[in-house]
């Protein structure tokens, strides 16, 4: 049974809403492989964390 009168405007409005939501994952996933690190990357980043780590606590500062 096809909708009628303000069906249309259910059915309209929830297709909006699919298409937001999808248009949202797209954007999220695009989001997350642009910030996606190589694992050199993070080792480096966590060699750095720690060596000014150990610099503020050989130079006393907490």
């Amino acid at each position: 049974m096809a909708p009628r009168g303000r069906q249309w405007l259910k059915v309209l409005g929830a297709a909006g809403v699919m298409g937001v939501a999808a248009s949202g994952l797209l954007a999220a996933r695009t989001e997350r492989r642009r910030r996606a690190y190589e694992p050199e990357e993070i080792r480096e980043r966590l060699h750095e964390r720690y060596a000014r780590i150990q610099s503020r606590r050989e130079s006393g500062a907490d």
